[in-house]
């Protein structure tokens, strides 16, 4: 397990507390702390223990999940479009100890465009964690991220599911919002962004016509997608609790199946 993660049982240190304060409220600590404990399953499951992995993080955002594999001991590239918050990362990076910063490589681009930047093959784990939204035709930029991996390697995808867009607006006393989700995979987001969903069904397929078929999926933020941005976290044995309850429905039906966010994890063949 990486550093700062929490596993269900497990009490809190100090430092892994801090850690998850860091991630800017509960919301968004439940989606970072699952999605990658759930990433280091994948890479214990598939891979030998110990090996270095190259790993491309596409659209890393802040660079929470470049540093936690950088932490672990992996080389990884992270690659984002946004300015703004490749500077977040960057300061961050700046902030790890020189063995750390010296795994990791941050790049400006953009993930439909892949294959510019490197050569198919280049690497053991692709991560597009809350890329595809905002991506009107996701497919082609699928492709090329399965041709990044070598055989074996992993694509770990992170999506709104589609599957589940009324229960947010339901659970909001929204009907009408909730009526119109269940016709539409597009929406507008906590930005105020419009973006689009997934489903389950549609990704599945996909992710087999790219040679990158679905090994594994969970369910992400089953019960706190509700709670609002910055939300801070509760106490430490409450806390602990929460993570445990969303990480057992994440991997149960029907729980997994209405969460807010689904991680696909395929396989390179």
């Amino acid at each position: 397990m990486a550093p700062g993660a929490v596993a269900p049982g497990e009490g809190f240190s100090g430092g892994t507390r801090i850690w998850l304060e860091g991630l800017g409220g509960l919301r968004n600590a439940v989606r970072q702390e699952l999605v990658g404990q759930q990433v280091d399953e994948q890479i214990a499951h598939r891979f030998p223990v110990g090996q270095r992995l190259r790993v491309l993080d596409v659209g890393m955002g802040q660079g929470t999940q470049t540093l936690r594999l950088a932490r672990a001991g992996h080389k990884v590239t992270g690659l984002e479009q946004d300015p703004g918050m490749l500077a977040v990362a960057r300061e961050a990076l700046a902030e790890e100890p020189a063995g750390i910063r010296d795994r990791v490589r941050l790049m400006e681009g953009d993930g439909r465009e892949t294959g510019v930047h490197f050569l198919p093959g280049s690497f053991d784990v692709v991560l597009c964690h809350g890329v595809l939204m905002y991506v009107p035709e996701a497919d082609a930029m699928l492709a090329g991220l399965a041709r990044m991996l070598a055989p074996g390697g992993l694509l770990s995808l992170l999506v709104r599911n589609g599957d589940a867009l009324a229960m947010r607006p339901g659970l909001n006393g929204d009907w009408a919002g909730a009526l119109t989700a269940f016709e539409s995979l597009d929406y507008t987001n906590r930005l105020g962004l419009d973006v689009r969903a997934d489903r389950l069904a549609g990704l599945t397929a996909t992710l087999s016509g790219i040679g990158a078929p679905l090994q594994a999926w969970y369910g992400v933020r089953v019960f706190t997608d509700g709670t609002e941005v910055g939300e801070t976290l509760p106490p430490d044995e409450e806390l602990e609790r929460l993570l445990a309850a969303e990480d057992r429905a994440g991997r149960t039906d029907p729980y997994r199946g209405v969460a807010a966010l689904l991680h696909l994890c395929g396989v390179r063949g």
